[in-house]
Order: C-alpha cells, then structure tokens, then sequence
C-alpha cells in the first residue's frame, strides 16, 4: 500500500476496468480512513483543483461524519452499456439481472448506424416492460440532438429519457421544446456555476446527481431539495468505497421514482472490497464494504502515480485551507 501526503490512513489505488470507459482503461485515486469509516477521492485528471475540491469534501464527509439514516433498504440500478458493438451490448444487458439499461451514445468515431445496432440489441435483450436511457455527455449540438433523438428512441422501442444530449443550458431548453423524450441534465447542473439555471430555463425534466463532484451526501440532498425535480442518482466511475456514498444518497431521498447509475462497479476488473456493491436481481442492498488490506495492497499503484497523486492532494489540501481560513 502507497501512502500519500496529508491524512493518515490514505493510500493509491489503480484497477483495470472491463472495458474502455470515457476513453480509460483504468480507474485510480486515493482511498482514506477516517473515524466514520473509509472513503474514497478520485476526481477525473482532466479536473483543476477548483473541481476538485468538491471532490474532497464529499470524501471527508465519508471519513469524518458519514451519512443520514437512510429511508429505504434497497436501491434500484440500471445497468451501464458503454460504447460497444451490439453483441457486447447484448451480453451486457443481458446477464445484468437490470431491468433498465443506459446506453452510451455520441461515441467519437462511431456512426447513429452503430448508435442504432447498440440500442436495438439492447432492447432484444432487456425486453417487454423493460426501460432503456441514453447519454450523450453534451456532445451534439440542439439540431443534430433533435435528430438523433427521433433515430434512437425509434430503435430503442421508446426512451426513458436522454441525459446531457447538449452542453448548454439553452440548447437543452430547445431540444426538450422539440422532442417527446424527456430530457435529463447532468453536467449541465455538476459542472455549472448555477445548478437552478436549468431549471429556470426549463431546460429538464430530470436530474442526475453524483455525490463526489457535487460535494457530498448532503450537499446532494440539499441542492435536490431546491431543484424540486425527480432525482436520478449516478456514480463517478468510483470502486465500492466511492459507490457507497451515491448509494447512501440513493437510500436517503425521500423519492426515488427512478433506477440509479450506481451499477458500475461491474465496469471495474478489481476492487478493493472484498463483496462489492453490486446489484441482484437490479437492486443493491444498502450497506458500506470494508476495505480489504490484501486487495488494498495488490491494487496499490506505483511510484510515479503515488507521486502524481500526492502532489495533486497537496494542491488540493492547500486550496481547501484558504476557501475554509
């Protein structure tokens, strides 16, 4: 195990993932012990410091105080399809045990012919009654995401909703004006200055909250709260440890119409738990895994990543102490 500057009991992980996701092949960052129990920081590299700090205080929440009692004991979860071929997406699905799927779309390189193949394997293999969601990161622009909207939802047999079909705020305005499919914001509300600019624009009809790049459990609760639309909860790529505190903002919602992206524990070839959070029969059960010492250590990075991290949790370390001094 790598320990790292700044709080005790913080070390480096990097496990492979099972496929490749946002263009990674693998996922690290540093899990820390505090007295509530472990946590996980692990913001994206392409994240300054400014959009990590978030990061950070959603993990000292983890460690220092934990989370509010939950209200229910099981979450309902959609399985992730990332952006491959039909017969993969097939299998995927398919042995998922989910009875909703979100399907990755607006791939760089691919076509809507590749889009469409995907989403009608899809729908062969989640079947009748299933529901079936797309994301598009914000890559199309309002016209070509009218467009494709109509293609995909045809394929699909009919789309839950479309999360982050454009980047903006008023593009999603103008594509939720022109389509059926309802629309979901998700970087529209995480990476905003002003998370209610969309609903003021009535540019959604859902949003998706991730506890790590929004700050923490409650912060999500809160910001929730003053959004006052239906909720979808989602992961950031993280290992179980991370996960668990998107399920305990899953479990601590007063309402919970929809399934949750936190199924993606799947998308990692190793934990560092050693029963990871993932779901049975589309539900996982709420509860936090410990970290396990030998999976900890065999998934310990190297030297250069540690030195990597490390540097980067000082600078964030720093800024925290001048936004709290």
């Amino acid at each position: 195990m790598t320990p790292v500057a700044g709080p005790s009991d913080v070390y480096v992980y990097r496990v492979p993932l099972t496929v490749r996701f946002r263009g990674l092949t693998h996922r690290d960052g540093v899990l820390l012990r505090g007295p509530a129990g472990w946590a996980e920081f692990s913001p994206f590299w392409d994240y300054d410091v400014a959009a990590s700090l978030p990061w950070w205080r959603a993990a000292r929440e983890a460690a220092d105080v934990g989370w509010p009692a939950p209200v229910r004991d099981a979450v309902p979860v959609n399985v992730t399809v990332p952006a491959v071929d039909a017969a993969a997406a097939y299998a995927i699905v398919a042995g998922s045990g989910c009875g909703t799927a979100k399907v990755k779309v607006a791939e760089p390189g691919q076509t809507v012919d590749d889009e469409i193949a995907r989403l009608e394997a899809v729908r062969d293999a989640i079947g009748p009654g299933g529901r079936i969601r797309i994301d598009a990161n914000g890559a199309w622009d309002a016209d070509t995401a009218v467009v494709r909207i109509r293609w995909l939802d045809r394929a699909a047999g009919g789309l839950e909703y479309v999360e982050q079909p454009c980047a903006t705020v008023p593009e999603l305005a103008a594509v939720r004006r022109a389509v059926h499919v309802p629309i979901a914001a998700d970087e529209a509300v995480r990476l905003a200055r002003d998370p209610m600019a969309v609903v003021r624009a009535g540019a959604a009809d859902v949003v998706v909250l991730k506890v790590a790049p929004l700050g923490g459990v409650r912060a999500c609760l809160e910001l929730a709260e003053r959004v006052g639309l239906p909720v979808v909860v989602s992961s950031a790529l993280e290992t179980s440890v991370g996960l668990a505190a998107g399920l305990a903002l899953a479990a601590a919602l007063p309402e919970l119409p929809y399934a949750c992206g936190l199924a993606t524990a799947r998308l990692l070839a190793a934990d560092v738990v050693a029963e990871p959070l993932r779901p049975v029969g589309g539900m996982i059960v709420v509860r936090r895994p410990e970290v396990d010492p030998h999976l900890l250590a065999e998934h310990a990075a190297d030297q250069a990543l540690s030195t990597r991290w490390n540097a980067r949790l000082a600078a964030v370390l720093a800024a925290s102490a001048e936004v709290t001094g």
